[in-house]
């Protein structure tokens, strides 16, 4: 694991006890967290450390309508560890969301989706080259899985990085926007702004932060992108 949090708003309904796993295949260009994509730069840890932890914020996360988030890195390049933390709180009455690229979806079995409340998609884009050259791996794993978890019943919410000069071609939109709305799980679309928040770890780390020279979303942007997901039927926010 890399690390852990408390958070509310962005990793799920109500506070969330969040469990950051390192590694990730993928390398999107703006990728917040670089310290989270080699699995040598966390340490080890038991399912069983990782629920005594859990177990001291249950009350609060609970009281405050929440639950358990594991994110990244990606946390389906570790599906033994994640299934297994996943099985143990849903066991314990906890709610459980996974966030996660979908690149690795194969990895994850019916099992470990069985103790999954929610499912967090990034879908980073709709335009195959696109993604291409925004995160290094390829688009259709994640669409296949997101057809898998409609057809499993699991609850999505889709998260969309909107990134001027890369995620904003209307046609790419609205051609996301069709896929989602024939998803009957899907039950809302984040459009979260591109920011630079994690410029500094780059630098920390010695390496080049590829947008650091791109422009924020001006709001008027956000606004439009997400009319256009709700063109289609779908809840953005």
């Amino acid at each position: 694991m890399h690390s852990w949090d408390l958070s509310t708003g962005v990793d799920g309904p109500g506070t969330r006890f969040v469990l950051f796993v390192s590694g990730c295949p993928l390398r999107c260009l703006y990728c917040a967290n670089p310290d989270t994509w080699h699995m040598r730069d966390g340490r080890e840890t038991s399912v069983d450390e990782v629920m005594a932890e859990i177990g001291k914020y249950r009350s609060f996360v609970t009281t405050a309508g929440g639950g358990v988030t594991i994110t990244g890195g990606e946390p389906l390049l570790q599906p033994a560890f994640t299934a297994s933390v996943l099985h143990r709180c849903k066991a314990a009455g906890l709610h459980t969301a996974l966030d996660t690229s979908g690149f690795l979806g194969e990895r994850a079995t019916d099992e470990l989706l069985a103790d999954t409340d929610l499912v967090l998609l990034d879908i980073k884009s709709f335009d195959v080259p696109t993604y291409r050259k925004l995160t290094g791996g390829q688009l259709a794993p994640t669409l296949t899985f997101a057809t898998r978890l409609d057809r499993l019943g699991v609850p999505v919410h889709i998260r969309y990085v909107l990134v001027p000069g890369w995620t904003d071609d209307p046609s790419a939109v609205d051609g996301l926007g069709a896929f989602l709305a024939g998803l009957g799980t899907v039950d809302r679309v984040d459009v979260l702004p591109f920011h630079k928040l994690g410029a500094h770890k780059y630098d920390a780390l010695g390496i080049d932060f590829p947008l650091r020279d791109t422009p924020v979303p001006d709001p008027e942007l956000v606004e439009r992108v997400r009319e256009q997901f709700r063109e289609h039927g779908l809840r953005a926010l």
